[in-house]
């Protein structure tokens, strides 16, 4: 169905461009009222011409190439975004991190988060998500790579770090990740600080 309301065609437009990411609804107010935008959302979901991922998520899902079906995106990006529409912070944990990092090939039962927020259960998409409250020890480690090695390497333990792991992490880090990992190596336990310094140190010439 053709869309012709502007603010719907703007909304069109904006979720077009962030084609197969989450939207959240905060991104989309300076296309009009709060009102406007909220009825805009709401009938263009009505006409299928938009998903409704989660509460105040929307998004034009990815068509994938062989069966032309919408692309599901992962639970990491969800959460992402829906935390960022929270304003909160949101943290793999220590068994779901070292799967996404290819540490161990267990699969958690639960896709579990560790939070700055509540304690709670949340259903975003097709996934239901626990989130868990943690403290400054946890959540103040900063960064795009930080977050998932320190709660990945504190699941393993000082036992299941073995130095085909370390040197594994070593290689396949960039000199970014690695200056990143030693800014925050204040919040790694006593055990995994020597650990984080081995796969952060700097290759010799």
């Amino acid at each position: 169905m053709k869309v012709v309301h502007p603010i719907a065609e703007k909304i069109v437009a904006r979720l077009s461009a962030r084609k197969g990411e989450a939207v959240p609804v905060r991104d989309l107010l300076d296309l009009g009222t709060r009102g406007a935008v909220a009825q805009a959302l709401s009938r263009l979901v009505r006409q299928g011409e938009i998903h409704r991922v989660g509460r105040g998520l929307y998004e034009i899902p990815l068509m994938g190439r062989l069966l032309n079906e919408p692309m599901i995106q992962s639970p990491d990006e969800l959460v992402k975004v829906w935390a960022r529409k929270n304003g909160l912070r949101v943290i793999p944990s220590g068994a779901y991190a070292a799967n996404m990092l290819g540490l161990t090939t267990q699969v958690p039962a639960k896709i579990t988060y560790y939070t700055n927020g509540r304690t709670r259960t949340v259903t975003i998409g097709p996934y239901s998500i626990k989130l868990l409250n943690r403290g400054p020890k946890t959540m103040d480690v900063k960064g795009q790579t930080a977050p998932f090695f320190f709660q990945a390497l504190r699941h393993l333990g000082k036992n299941g770090v073995t130095p085909d792991i370390i040197g594994h992490l070593h290689s396949k880090l960039s000199p970014k990740d690695k200056k990143e990992l030693k800014r925050n190596l204040r919040y790694a336990p006593a055990w995994l600080k020597p650990i984080i310094e081995l796969i952060a140190r700097e290759e010799k010439n």
